[in-house]
């Protein structure tokens, strides 16, 4: 595929496992459609030369990550006013509901006009002690499928122009 504008950029920050695991998934899904980015590796103009996104990142603090914020907040303005409509999907790894990640990343992708062509993907690892929390995650192999397939679905719909 030549054009980069056909392709999925996965963006993904983890810090105990689960997140990586989800965006590798969710590439293998996508085949050569996708594209894979660390969150802190991500310049404006990967966001600008892809056609869609799929953000994957953990709930910390009933929030997104830092470093994924920080990829944010490095690229929102340079890309604002030129990625409008473009398509969006997000994973969450959550240690309780995820509900407040979703959330900020839906705010973020509203400014920028894009628009969700799949529902939110959270994965509960129901982590509720330090220990639990900071351990190591290894994502259930039914939630590793579900990311191969949303990142096939995404791939699909992009390759078929439907978003």
């Amino acid at each position: 595929m030549a054009d980069p504008h056909e392709k999925l950029l996965i963006i993904w920050h983890s810090r105990t496992g689960a997140s990586e695991a989800m965006a590798k998934a969710a590439l293998e899904g996508a085949g050569e459609v996708g594209r894979i980015l660390a969150a802190d590796a991500v310049e404006p103009r990967d966001i600008v030369n892809a056609g869609a996104y799929l953000f994957v990142c953990p709930e910390n603090l009933a929030s997104m990550s830092g470093l994924m914020k920080e990829m944010f907040d490095r690229c929102y303005y340079p890309v604002l006013g030129q990625i409008e409509g473009r398509a969006y999907a997000t994973a969450i790894a959550a240690g309780s509901d995820g509900e407040g990640a979703q959330r900020q990343i839906d705010r973020i992708a509203k400014g920028w006009r894009l628009k969700r062509v799949a529902e939110p993907l959270i994965i509960n690892f129901d982590a509720q002690t330090p220990e639990q929390i900071l351990a190591p995650k290894i994502i259930a192999s039914n939630d590793e499928e579900t990311c191969r397939e949303l990142g096939a679905a995404l791939a699909e719909g992009l390759s078929i122009g439907m978003f």
